[in-house]
């Protein structure tokens, strides 16, 4: 999964040709404007102190990002976006995106393997931990859907988890209640608090 970060960064502009965006630009290149135009106007002190906020602004912004990564021709991460904004300067780092993302995870012989979707999302660097929130849903190999709220992925330690209100629907049953526990493809899952079991007529 590093190798999905890895193209989130600026490090991986160097081989745009693995993406499909249709808009970049970076704090710097809009610091450079507003400098551009401060020198043909007054120097208001609310223009300064906007210019010197430049940690507030993202230093990377893509749009429409669709990556694919393979590993010796072979697709394991399918990742799409519409919109990214990376904040380095911040005293914690992180990636946001305000629109959510999708990420199909694929196995070896190129079936799915895992599918994650969510509105919203937040990386901090520092921990390696993904924040999914808005209409969070997971759904592993077997078909199992997981839906919530708001779900937590650990990349150090590959798991997935959340103190929120869950429901996980599968071919016999619907299981309700608050708290989850699994591993990054929800192969094994655990509600931690059950509120509602309800078979599913087959």
């Amino acid at each position: 999964m590093k190798q999905l970060l890895y193209v989130l960064t600026n490090k991986a502009l160097k081989t745009a040709k693995r993406y499909i965006f249709k808009f970049i630009y970076t704090a710097s290149s809009v610091l450079l404007l507003a400098v551009s135009f401060a020198s043909c106007s007054s120097n208001k002190p609310e223009e300064i102190k906007a210019i010197s906020r430049s940690e507030e602004m993202p230093a990377l912004i893509l749009r429409e990002l669709e990556t694919i990564i393979t590993d010796s021709g072979t697709i394991k991460y399918r990742f799409i976006t519409p919109e990214l904004f990376q904040y380095p300067k911040k005293d914690n780092p992180y990636t946001e995106l305000p629109k959510g993302f999708q990420l199909t995870i694929y196995l070896s012989d190129g079936t799915e393997d895992a599918k994650i979707k969510c509105l919203h999302a937040i990386y901090k660097d520092v921990n390696q931990l993904w924040e999914l929130n808005n209409d969070v849903e997971a759904i592993n190999q077997k078909g199992e859907i997981l839906n919530t709220e708001q779900l937590f992925w650990n990349m150090a330690d590959h798991t997935l988890y959340s103190d929120k209100f869950v429901r996980i629907t599968s071919k016999k049953e619907i299981i309700t209640g608050t708290g989850f526990n699994a591993d990054e493809s929800m192969k094994n899952w655990e509600i931690r608090n059950i509120t509602g079991i309800l078979e599913l007529n087959e």
